[in-house]
């Protein structure tokens, strides 16, 4: 038995450490913001020192926040290793907002905060406690490498360190005792004994899957389905858009909050899925700013990643990424918000019917199963290289029940998505109690009128929620064929010009011809 201790990252954690760069920062993060309540000193400031002994009380749950990476040498990859010098301040860190800070102020420093590459030689993650909130509140912002987290298990990570109950209790725990890392040499060594039993482990896996032929079969029908439709969409690339070029190293943020019953409303109503109504929402949003922008939109195929959570329910709270993606065109040239609903009701559910997720999730079971990080890299260079998707679109639904960080309650969070090369905005959503909360991320420079971008997408939701009080669109399923009515016999009477329908209105009784079947989202 070795006497020293590592674990290595799966392919995909290591995917986000190969497109991490100098202006591309692969952390996920997220503000919350919270009632003071009884972490609230006497001179108004926060209790930061009963906050850090509770996170180091709940440490002992998450063992990734007390590591560090150490490198392959020659080979160049990542391991984790335990971090013999953890420092528990340095990833707990107290700052103030000129009293009293608003959320515009918030939202500056934060952008600031997340702006800010973690470093590598430290356990990837850090913590803020912002104080100076007026109405006594206070901030707490996270941000951790994405290699190590992702939307779905964020959500895990934050029931571990909030508790459903208002208990400030802080429990006892033992002193942490780092294991030994390994040596250099003794990476390299056990790196090549690895590589050598690679060919053995392969045939073991062919060997597996070779005894159940039926499953092998369809397995391999449903990747190559998947992977025509990755391929068919995104090696065409992402149109350009003048929010679609190289990024750099500042970010801007904003945010803002919903009632979750608007949004489900407009759901029952219209048919499709909560996700379908994000998308609705975020395409009309992109079709104002780029009119606003004098962009022309007539011919643009605008483009979305949507995170798919491919993580089972006995992977749950364990870290690392377990997500996959589809690639949907949104109908950004649809003017009426009906009938754009109904084209996005209709791509989601070709995406459910493609597997593209699989795909993907697939490819990163490879890279596993043969060991090669030359695949993995040409992979990432692929993409790079493509731009396959204008913006990220993620909606991580969240718990319906109050959190609480020693006694005070979690009032609202928004996430923040990172940015990709070419890519100057991300939008992330995160439903918590009854309302949902919409996160911005955008670089400085490319997106200095984010605020306008934002305000657009909120006129449209209200667009969409006002034709959807006027009552359910009538629905047919996919397979069912338009009943064809005969026209009543004209009546003798005296002729009137006659009134044009407008526009909108045919497109609405196509869009009902082809149908909404209600189906629940793989996303949201």
């Amino acid at each position: 038995m070795s006497s020293y201790h590592f674990e290595r990252l799966s392919a995909q954690d290591t995917s986000f450490l190969m497109f991490e760069g100098p202006n591309t920062h692969m952390h996920v993060g997220g503000t919350a913001i919270y009632e003071a309540g009884p972490l609230q000193k006497p001179n108004g400031g926060v209790d930061i020192d009963r906050i850090r002994a509770y996170i180091n009380s709940r440490l002992s749950w998450i063992p990734r926040y007390r590591q560090r990476l150490a490198f392959i040498p020659l080979d160049g990859s990542a391991v984790w290793v335990d971090d013999d010098k953890f420092n528990l301040a340095y990833h707990v860190r107290h700052t103030s907002l000129p009293k009293p800070g608003d959320d515009e102020q918030l939202k500056r420093l934060s952008a600031r905060i997340l702006s800010q590459q973690l470093d590598r030689g430290k356990p990837l993650w850090e913590t803020w406690i912002i104080e100076g909130l007026k109405g006594n509140r206070f901030a707490m912002l996270t941000k951790a490498h994405h290699c190590m987290i992702d939307g779905a298990s964020g959500v895990d990570l934050s029931t571990v360190l909030m508790r459903t109950d208002p208990d400030d209790r802080i429990d006892e725990t033992g002193e942490w005792v780092p294991r030994p890392a390994p040596t250099g040499a003794e990476l390299l060594r056990d790196e090549l004994l690895q590589r050598a039993a690679a060919p053995l482990d392969a045939a073991r896996g062919i060997g597996r899957a070779l005894s159940d032929p039926s499953r092998l079969v369809g397995d391999v029908s449903d990747f190559f389905t998947a992977a025509r439709g990755i391929l068919g969409t995104g090696l065409q690339g992402a149109a350009e858009t003048p929010i679609n070029r190289p990024i750099g190293p500042h970010r801007r943020q904003d945010w803002f909050t919903q009632p979750l019953a608007d949004i489900k409303f407009v759901k029952n109503q219209l048919g499709g899925t909560i996700n379908d109504v994000v998308l609705t929402t975020v395409a009309g949003g992109m079709r104002r700013f780029f009119k606003r922008r004098r962009v022309n939109i007539d011919n643009l195929e605008y483009k979305v990643a949507i995170p798919v959570n491919v993580r089972s329910a006995s992977e749950r709270g364990r870290l690392g990424n377990r997500v996959s993606a589809w690639l949907a065109t949104l109908p950004i040239q649809e003017r009426d918000p009906v009938v754009r609903m109904a084209q996005i009701h209709e791509v989601t559910r070709g995406l459910k019917d493609s597997k593209q997720a699989l795909a993907a999730d697939m490819f990163n079971q490879l890279v596993e199963l043969t060991g090669s990080t030359l695949l993995l890299s040409l992979g990432v260079m692929l993409a790079g290289r493509l731009n396959p998707y204008n913006c990220i679109v993620t909606n991580v639904p969240g718990p319906n029940f109050p959190l609480y960080l020693l006694g005070s309650k979690m009032l609202e969070a928004y996430p923040q998505v990172p940015l990709f090369e070419n890519q100057g905005l991300g939008i992330a959503l995160f439903s918590y109690l009854d309302r949902i909360c919409w996160g911005f991320n955008a670089d400085y420079e490319i997106l200095p009128d984010l605020h306008d971008l934002v305000e657009g997408l909120q006129a449209e939701f209200k667009e969409l929620q006002a034709a959807a009080r006027k009552g359910p669109v009538e629905i047919e399923t996919r397979s069912e064929e338009p009943v064809k009515k005969e026209k009543p016999a004209p009546v003798a009477r005296a002729k009137k010009p006659a009134k044009k329908r407008p526009a909108a209105s045919a497109k609405r009784r196509q869009a009902s011809g082809r149908g909404l079947k209600r189906v629940a989202s793989a996303v949201g």
